[in-house]
């Protein structure tokens, strides 16, 4: 996906700009960039790759050459950025967060106006936010050549333009799938992704943007340019999985929702009397834990960690580009307790179940351990579509998904058509697939949260809730 950071002041804001970007590292895996503005010798920028080394360590030796009292840096979790771009418009810098689903039909109407062209990448793509600077530059203003892209896109598009008269412009995406919040402090405002971000460094919430909202931020306060329109689809999976820990969207912390989501399976199995026996309950590191915890709380059986991740080294099991490479690191990973394996029935709870790429090696590695039983539970439902918004998955296709696969092996194209029925747990169909999905990895047993249950535990208003994923409902 990707994540941003922005701040403008009446003091030097790089050390904000880098620690506030660096916060948004969980976010992305690719590249990373900062912009800053001098007044004296104008914007600075670096972008590095981040594949296989943190932000933090790329950018420290760049600091030196930072100064300035506005900048944005950005975490890609896809193309290079931020970018530099000179128009009609002046010169600004460009980040963006989201998803083009229509980027080549784009590519090709500007291409019909002679004498456009695109630095084009090695794969004869266009960068996207290269593309997304090109239709703002459609307009003769900045606020409206926002406006114009967003609308234009097939997909999300949250925006972040630094300009050279000491301002910073953030446009939400249409629907407001991303949060955009600003901070604020004694010299100056910040605007980010994550909250808790700017927290650590001083700032004090001060606004919240509504969905397709641009506002345009100076030192000394922010003017809206664009109002927020009302209808709101925030994606659940912030809270799932992407969101870190202390991150607050639409006033519900994530730790918080995964504690009551947790429960809540608990609950309805309860209900159901399908609870298993169990030893111990566990969650698959990391953002299965909380979901895990609140799942142990509810149950009545005991927490316990029974294997742990070797983090220092390899801090994301998917950083490298080679899917073999990132399967043998997650092997490599898993650390056991062989106290808390041998011989005992263990329920794990993992925060999703979308491509299945690592449950095999995560089983075949507990029963080596000597486990008696594994049990699995996903902290969200049956994953029926390949985002087309925010990019969470590495897939290009919906075949690409685990439920997918299963139910074209079940039913062929007839099931295809019955995928409603398949993402209902409750149903025949629904049943067939999680007992599916169970054999072909080893499983005991595998459940589900239900999306009712889901949308209970974020607490907010369901219609302003994205569930594409699941129920392939914008």
């Amino acid at each position: 996906m990707g994540g941003f950071f922005g701040a403008v002041s009446h003091r030097d804001i790089v050390l904000d700009v880098f620690f506030g970007t660096d916060y948004h590292s969980h976010l992305g895996t690719r590249n990373a960039g900062m912009a800053i503005w001098d007044c004296e010798h104008g914007c600075k920028r670096q972008i590095h790759s981040i594949s296989n080394t943190p932000f933090r360590t790329k950018f420290e030796k760049d600091l030196p050459a930072f100064r300035g009292c506005t900048g944005i840096g950005c975490i890609s979790d896809s193309d290079p950025q931020p970018l530099l771009v000179r128009s009609h418009l002046g010169l600004y810098a460009i980040t963006t967060v989201g998803q083009i689903n229509n980027a080549e039909e784009l590519v090709e109407k500007y291409f019909a106006d002679h004498g456009h062209q695109f630095m084009a990448m090695s794969s004869g793509k266009v960068n996207a936010t290269e593309l997304v600077a090109a239709l703002i530059n459609e307009r003769e203003s900045l606020e409206a050549g926002l406006r114009h892209a967003q609308h234009l896109v097939d997909g999300s598009m949250t925006i972040l333009l630094m300009t050279s008269d000491q301002s910073i412009i953030a446009a939400r995406d249409y629907k407001g799938r991303l949060p955009v919040i600003i901070g604020k402090n004694e010299d100056g405002y910040c605007v980010s992704f994550e909250s808790f971000a700017f927290q650590k460094l001083g700032y004090s919430k001060d606004y919240e943007l509504g969905p397709a909202e641009i506002v345009r931020i100076r030192a000394d306060g922010y003017e809206t340019l664009m109002p927020a329109k009302e209808n709101m689809r925030i994606c659940a999976f912030l809270w799932t999985y992407y969101g870190y820990p202390n991150s607050n969207y639409e006033g519900i912390n994530v730790e918080v929702m995964r504690y009551r989501n947790g429960e809540i399976m608990a609950r309805d199995e309860i209900t159901r009397g399908n609870l298993p026996k169990v030893d111990y309950v566990a969650g698959v590191p990391d953002s299965g834990l909380p979901h895990a915890i609140g799942f142990a709380n509810r149950s009545g059986k005991p927490f316990a960690r029974p294997f742990v991740k070797y983090t220092p080294t390899w801090p994301r099991s998917f950083m490298p580009s080679n899917q073999g490479v990132r399967d043998q690191v997650a092997k490599m990973k898993q650390i056991p307790v062989p106290e808390l394996i041998e011989g005992k029935k263990l329920l794990f709870v993992d925060d999703s179940i979308v491509r299945g790429t690592q449950l095999q090696g995560t089983v075949d590695f507990l029963y080596e351990s000597g486990a008696a039983e594994v049990h699995m539970r996903s902290a969200c439902p049956p994953i029926m579509y390949a985002c087309k918004y925010l990019n969470f998955s590495r897939g290009n296709s919906d075949m690409d998904l685990i439920a997918r696969r299963t139910i074209q092996e079940l039913e062929g194209d007839e099931g295809q058509q019955h995928l409603e029925e398949y993402a209902d747990v409750s149903t025949e169909r629904g049943k067939c697939l999680r007992q599916a999905i169970a054999e072909k990895f080893g499983f005991d047993s595998l459940g589900y949260q239900s999306l009712d249950g889901l949308l209970e535990a974020i607490g907010i208003d369901p219609e302003k809730i994205c569930t594409y994923c699941w129920n392939g409902k914008e």
